[in-house]
């Protein structure tokens, strides 16, 4: 089968499509002929070599596609059924086949195209445990930064779908978009002054919860927003650099600073798939839309990388098979 893989890290460039051997599933694997492959920000993060895994590396840790086959002690009815699923060692999902979880390969609600079932079941799921994970109430008023991002897009649904005030940031020419994704009001973090008028809009107060995928500069800035007594979680570092915080104004200021990405895949299996289905289940009745930025085809994964890395993407890019 055709598969891109990695055997050194670096630029876009060493994602080679190449011709290797199908895999075949093993005990509680599903095999799926894949249609579809999400393109994650943690997998430009691993080509790149800042979080280096074992060479020779196939990206991709969630896929659409049929059923072929699974493994002993799968769930047979899913033969010949479309799913999306986690790729088993979240890998291997750029190629044409790939091994997935059983427990985490979900067949595709009714009316639900594959595209959109790819880009909610695992990011969906991820903004609704981040969200729980930080307590968020409808009378918050919570920031989330790069809201024009896949995770960020659905964090601002959901969070409005709660009943919260959602204040959106994100670059230059992503706040239109992060406006169309339902935010009250979108900042442009690029802009001087930016963090200063989250307390304007707060009469002063500032927000009473935000998180941040930027990392560095922004989330610094980010944490200077927070009201007193209020919350700030990292679960990412889109900039390449985690923030550098000031311990002394956290414990003076009350505030509490998290990991909530930690806490979310902590989670039970039980809850973890639940996460999935409720994302699947709000996509399929319309409540939650995820935003697709672009497609390619595999042979054009440093493509789609490029996209990412160069900040250009509103919302999921996604490998397709042809």
């Amino acid at each position: 089968m055709r598969a891109v893989r990695v055997t050194r890290f670096g630029a876009p460039e060493v994602l080679a499509l190449a011709d290797v051997d199908d895999p075949a599933p093993g005990a509680g694997q599903t095999l799926v002929e894949v249609d579809l492959a999400g393109v994650a920000y943690g997998d430009v993060i691993v080509r790149s070599g800042r979080y280096p895994l074992p060479l020779p590396w196939i990206p991709g840790l969630e896929v659409a596609g049929r059923v072929l086959a699974v493994g002993p002690g799968a769930d047979e009815t899913l033969i010949g059924k479309t799913v999306v699923g986690t790729t088993a060692g979240q890998a291997g999902g750029y190629a044409e086949r790939a091994v997935t979880m059983g427990a985490y390969t979900f067949p595709i609600p009714d009316g639900l195209s594959p595209e959109v079932a790819l880009t909610v079941f695992q990011a969906g799921a991820l903004a609704r445990g981040l969200l729980s994970a930080m307590g968020l109430r409808s009378s918050d008023t919570v920031l989330i930064t790069a809201a024009a991002g896949r995770i960020g897009s659905l964090l601002v649904q959901q969070a409005k779908a709660v009943g919260a005030t959602v204040i959106g940031a994100a670059n230059t020419d992503k706040c239109c978009a992060v406006g169309a994704f339902g935010a009250d009001h979108v900042l442009d973090y690029t802009a001087t002054g930016w963090s200063q008028q989250v307390r304007e809009l707060t009469d002063g107060r500032g927000a009473d919860l935000a998180l941040d995928a930027v990392g560095g500069e922004i989330a610094e800035q980010t944490l200077a927003t927070i009201a007193d007594g209020g919350r700030i979680g990292f679960y990412g570092y889109a900039s390449g650099a985690w923030p550098t915080v000031d311990m002394n104004a956290v414990a003076r200021r009350g505030l509490t600073v998290s990991g909530p990405l930690g806490i979310v895949i902590r989670k039970s299996d039980a809850q973890q798939r639940d996460d999935s289905m409720q994302a699947l289940a709000a996509a399929a009745r319309g409540e939650l839309t995820p935003r697709i930025h672009a497609r390619f085809p595999l042979e054009q994964a440093a493509q789609a990388h490029r996209e990412l890395e160069q900040r250009r993407s509103v919302g999921a890019v996604i490998l397709t098979r042809r």
